[in-house]
């Protein structure tokens, strides 16, 4: 059969936007688990190691992806694969459209209220999120590591691209809070009183005193929060970029 050249476009475009979906949901798991390796996205997204890598030099290109080198803490034989996160470009393609207006209206109560009233506004803001986990977090149980997995799964339904990971080769010291996207990170560049009454507020959801380590709205690549087990010594170093 001939194919016409109106059925060869018509391919042609079903093809493209079927790739522009794929990359889509590669950066939407960049965002969620990285940093991570291409091997990792291959087998969390059902595709072909060839396939991610091409979709992610493409992303790469616009500077919505980037890679780094592994954590110096990560062991294995052979030359480590290295890992992607979410880049500049990609930041903004997952931000919300209302950033611009977010951030003018805080500014506008720091200026006419004072900066406590910025505080007292993120407070606010993140008493409304406890309230929606805490019964989801409670459900958990005591177990700190449990509990952050609970609080996990309840901070991606907020639109958190949140994940946690343990500390330790020998031993787990604790857990790594992750989050790979914020939908406040932009307004946060400007104002940190939100990065601390989140922190805060991670501290009374999980009942243990937490460290935010890294920011994205500091132009670290992912937020993260040292959340002790039982036992752990709290980690004093900051992630590196």
């Amino acid at each position: 059969m001939v194919i016409a050249p109106r059925d060869l476009r018509a391919s042609d475009t079903d093809a493209a936007t079927r790739d522009a979906r794929t990359r889509d949901r590669v950066l939407a798991m960049i965002s969620e688990r990285g940093p991570i390796t291409a091997a990792d996205l291959a087998a969390l997204l059902g595709l072909t190691a060839t396939g991610v890598r091409r979709h992610l030099d493409q992303l790469a290109e616009t500077g919505a992806v980037t890679s780094r080198a592994p954590h110096a803490g990560k062991r294995g034989r052979g030359r480590p694969a290295r890992e992607w996160v979410v880049g500049d470009t990609g930041h903004e393609r997952l931000a919300s459209d209302y950033d611009d207006l977010a951030t003018d209206a805080v500014r506008f109560v720091r200026d006419t209220a004072g900066p406590e009233a910025v505080r007292a506004f993120a407070d606010q803001r993140m008493s409304a999120l406890e309230a929606r986990c805490a019964a989801q977090v409670d459900a958990a149980g005591d177990d700190p590591r449990a509990r952050t997995e609970a609080l996990v799964t309840a901070l991606r339904s907020e639109g958190y691209a949140a994940s946690a990971r343990t500390v330790g080769d020998d031993v787990v010291v604790g857990l790594q809070l992750c989050q790979g996207h914020c939908p406040v990170q932009h307004v946060a560049a400007q104002f940190p009183e939100l990065c601390e009454a989140e922190t805060d507020a991670f501290s009374r959801l999980l009942g243990v005193h937490v460290q935010r380590l890294a920011t994205l709205a500091q132009g670290d690549h992912v937020c993260t929060t040292f959340v002790p087990t039982a036992g752990a010594r709290p980690h004093t170093e900051r992630s590196t970029r």
